[in-house]
Formats: structure tokens, sequence, C-alpha cells
């Protein structure tokens, strides 16, 4: 190994513009790669392809050069270095960062993976290290990546903010916000202001990416920290590097219209996300705050109520709450006729049309069968039921709903916390589709459905907390690939109905121990004049739970 080239002056070029991810592994190392007939070592990377923003073009040449599938990418910086592999030329890179999610492997024009220690940066001896990487993205990370400040601003604008909060606001070089926060600002002489684009998440980390040395000013709603942007970046940059000054938060003004104790109300956003979202919260008497995306949501959200039986509901739109132009509107969802201010909270008094309305009002794992559309193809309630509480799912963990059929699993998975999560992988396209609509009318839309067949489909999925497989289990090698991929504490849930998969599940209970049970249900049904017992297929289920890092 030998130590990197002596730095080099950037040539005074038309600049190449790029984007690059930054890869670590678990003990912090950094992901080069060299391309064949080259001898310097850099981030997987390159340029941007017409009409792609930094975000995508970073993921898109990550999952080409080393077969990576990289989610939430992190901001770290825009930063400009000679070229490595073209003398003469300089690249200005907008620099993402991420953690390793799988193994990487050399595919397209990449010759060799090489791993670099930021406090060590030493490569195999003839390479070198790219300027870029050496001189910028190293120092960053080891300067621990960006710094900003989000500051809420209520509806009564830059009047609302206290003197000392203006006072960093004008003094920042650069700050990012909606087009409406930013027009709220009074005219301060050299200070650049961008705007969200769309999508507003590539946005936000490109923006902060590219702005990253001036330490911005991030504006955002009330409180940032309620459904609002400073969630999001502290998740991608760490608490430490996210400095919040709320204002007084939409929700806690809405309460105070409403005369709604904290207790006594749930709050749902569908900002930048589907309005099925609310369809989960629907319960007798609930009170439902919603955080609109925009003036459609009232109608949208009436459109649901009266769908799924609710019409009844009372609904009520505060528009523009804290401004001296507040303004009120309010009707059942059956009636609902308002042109509301895009800037408003909708609140919500749930009521049922009729007894109906409430057969999937319950988060207990055992829906009944009939509120789920399918061919056939359905976890069946007591099944369902036996396979979701050896599943236990936690908020925020993720279950991998294989063979999903109808999704009913995953579905359920889901409505159990609004912080869990659901692949579903199913190979039909027409239950593929069945299943996405099934999770949007029983409120979780952002279920995410890869149509293709396990174990196949699994390849850069993030990894799982809980594995249901439903069908399919003697296809060779998924088990396997389960068992390897699951989260220490994670657990599996087979189901089989055929000798061929009891058979496997046995032999696999034999290897690896855990639970394996013969279900046997029975429904009472008509039997000529009489009453009798009407069988169901027998399923066998295997359960286990992994206790270290895999069951391998």
């Amino acid at each position: 190994m030998t130590s990197p080239t002596a730095h080099h002056p950037v040539p005074p070029t038309e600049p190449i513009v790029v984007a690059a991810l930054c890869l670590r592994d678990a003990e912090g190392r950094v992901l080069s790669v060299r391309k064949r007939g080259t001898t310097s070592f850099m981030l997987p990377g390159g340029k941007l392809e017409p009409g792609e923003g930094a975000v995508v073009a970073a993921l898109r040449e990550v999952h080409e050069e080393v077969g990576l599938v990289v989610r939430d990418p992190a901001p770290l910086g825009r930063f400009t270095a000679p070229a490595a592999n073209e003398p003469g030329h300089c690249v200005v890179s907008t620099v993402l960062t991420a953690e390793l999610p799988g193994e990487p492997m050399p595919a397209g024009e990449i010759e060799e993976l090489c791993w670099v220690d930021p406090h060590d940066p030493v490569v195999p001896p003839g390479t070198t290290l790219a300027p870029l990487t050496r001189d910028h993205v190293l120092p960053a990370l080891l300067a621990g990546g960006p710094r900003v400040v989000v500051v809420g601003v209520g509806a009564d604008g830059w009047d609302g903010l206290p003197e000392p909060v203006r006072q960093r606001v004008t003094a920042a070089p650069v700050v990012l916000g909606s087009s409406r926060q930013l027009a709220l600002l009074p005219r301060v002489e050299g200070q650049r202001r961008e705007a969200w684009g769309r999508p507003f998440g590539e946005s936000l980390v490109e923006l902060v990416a590219t702005h990253a040395a001036d330490e911005p000013v991030v504006l955002a709603s009330g409180d940032p920290l309620v459904s609002g942007v400073a969630g999001t970046l502290v998740r991608l940059l760490g608490p430490e590097r996210v400095e919040v000054v709320p204002a007084v938060s939409s929700v806690a003004l809405a309460r105070a219209r409403m005369g709604w104790d904290h207790d006594a109300c749930v709050v749902v956003t569908v900002v930048g996300r589907r309005v099925e979202r609310v369809l989960r919260e629907l319960a007798p008497g609930r009170r439902v705050v919603v955080l609109s995306s925009d003036a459609s949501t009232p109608a949208a959200v009436a459109g649901l109520l009266v769908g799924s039986g609710h019409g009844a509901t009372r609904m009520t739109a505060l528009a523009d709450l804290g401004a001296p132009h507040e303004s009120r509107y309010a009707g059942t969802a059956a009636a609902w006729d308002h042109d509301v201010p895009a800037l408003h909270v909708l609140c919500l008094e749930v009521a049922g049309d009729s007894p109906t309305a409430w057969a999937s009002a319950s988060w207990a794992p055992g829906l009944p069968d009939d509120v789920f559309e399918h061919d056939g193809q359905l976890t069946k309630r007591d099944l369902r039921a036996s396979a979701l509480s050896r599943l236990a799912p936690r908020p925020g963990e993720l279950l991998w709903d294989l063979g999903a059929g109808a999704g009913s699993v995953g579905i359920e998975w889901m409505r159990a916390h609004p912080d869990c999560r659901t692949v579903a992988v199913e190979r039909d396209p027409a239950r593929a589709a069945r299943v996405r609509a099934n999770a949007a009318r029983l409120g979780v839309p952002d279920l995410e459905v890869v149509e293709g067949g396990a174990p196949d489909a699994l390849a850069g999925l993030p990894a799982p907390d809980a594995v249901f497989v439903g069908g399919g289990a003697t296809a060779p090698g998924l088990l396997e690939a389960c068992l390897a991929a699951l989260r220490p504490g994670g657990r599996l849930v087979v189901h089989g109905v055929t000798l061929e998969t009891e058979v496997l599940l046995a032999a696999a209970h034999g290897c690896h121990g855990g639970e394996l049970t013969r279900i046997a249900v029975e429904h009472a049904a008509p039997l000529a004049s009489f009453t009798g017992w009407e069988p169901s297929r027998t399923v066998v289920q295997w359960s286990l739970q992994v206790r270290g890092r895999s069951a391998e």
C-alpha cells in the first residue's frame, strides 16, 4: 500500500458535472472504485444524463458500477477538484453518503474495489486516490458533514419571528425553503435563496449538499419537527448537525381552535404522501388532525370518507392559522363543497353511516377476509392472526411478505403501527396491483410492492426484521436467503399446504429449531337441512426467531 499523491491545483477548464456516492461500511471505511485502464481510485458515480438530478444519477451509477441499490442517501457536499482520469479538466461533484446496503461487486467498467480509511487513506501500490476523494470527501466526513439551521415560520410570517431569529436569517449566506416561505422574507443584499424543487426529497438532499459549505438556513412551517423538514434532516445528518428554531406548530393551533386535548386526538400527515393514510385512523368518535398537502386535500379526504361509509364525519378546515386572515370551513364529508386555501389543517370527527363502516376499524390481527379483494390467494383470517402473532410487529420494523397474494399479512403488519413498513413481493402482475389497491383502501398506501419471484427479487432490498412466506417456500434457495437476510432478533414464519413443503419445513425445523405447528380450521356451514363442520386445508406453519446475526 502507498500513500496518495500530493495535492494538485485545479486546472482552469470547463468543469465536468458529476454526482458521486460515498458508501461507508460498518468500520467507517469508504468504498472506492478503479475503472479499467486507469490508476486512480474514486467514489462510485459519474456524469448526469439528460433530465437527471444529482440524487438519481448517483444512485443509478452505484447500481451500474457495484450492483447495489441504495435508499435515502444523505447530503455531504458539492466540491470542485481536478479530474482523476481526464488531465486538464476539473470535476464539480455533488457528493452524497450512505451506509453500505450489501456486498458490492465490480460491474460494467469497474475493475477493482478498495476500502479507504478516512484517517489513513492509502491505496494499492501503483495507484492513487482521486483528488476529489482525498482533498474534499474524506475531510468532510471527518468533520461530521453539513450543518444546517431550521427556522420555523408561522402564518404570520416575518413579523411573527423574534428579533434574534430574524437576525440569524438575515445573516445567513444561503436560505432554502418553499417559494411561499422565501417570499415572506425581506430583501437581503447578497443573500442566495433557493426554493425546493420536485420531487421534494431529492431536491432537499441536492440543495443541502450544494450549499453545505455555507451552513444554510432552512425555512419550515411552524414547528419543523411536526411532520416537517427538520425530521428528515435529523434522520439524514444526525441531531448534532441540525439546529431547530421552532415556532408554534399548526397542530397546537388547530387543537386550540377546536378545543381538543392532546390525548384526545391523533395527527396524520399527508404532506407529500398518499391521502389514504387517513383511513387507518377511522374509528367511532375518533378525532383526527390531518396535516394537508394542499388545497385539494379536503375534497380528497371527503371522497375517501364517503366511499368507506363515513360520510357523516364532521370536517373542519382551519386555514392560515395564526395569521390576521385566518379562516374556518366546516361541514360533513357527504356534503363537503368548500374551496379551502392551500395552507390549512383539516380536523375530523369520525362518524359512520352504518355498522359495516367499522369492519376494518380494528388494528388487532385477523381482519375479516372480505375486507380484502382477492382471487382465492389469501392467507385466511385465523391463519393470518397466528402468523402475525409470531411475526410480532414492532414500531419501525420492516416485513418482507413473500408470495404476497392479496397482501393481507403485509397490510396488517403495517396497520399494527404507523411506523411499520412492508415490502410485498408478488410474481403475478394482477395480484401485485390488487395488493396495492388493498393497501390503499385499508389505510397503508405506502406499502411497497416488488413484482417478481423470490429469491431473485430480494436482491437489493433492505434487510428485514421479519419475513413471511405465504407460498412458494419450495423455491430453491428461498429459505436460506430469508434466514441470511434477517436482522438479529428477526422472525421468520412460513406456511405450507403441500406434502413437499411439509417435508421441507420439517427438515428446516430439525436443522434450525423454532416452532413447527399444524393448523386445522373448521367453520360451521349448512349441511343439507342441518349444520356441520366444513374443514379448510390443513396448514403447516414453521416459525423461528433468529438469535444472532443469522440462522446460517
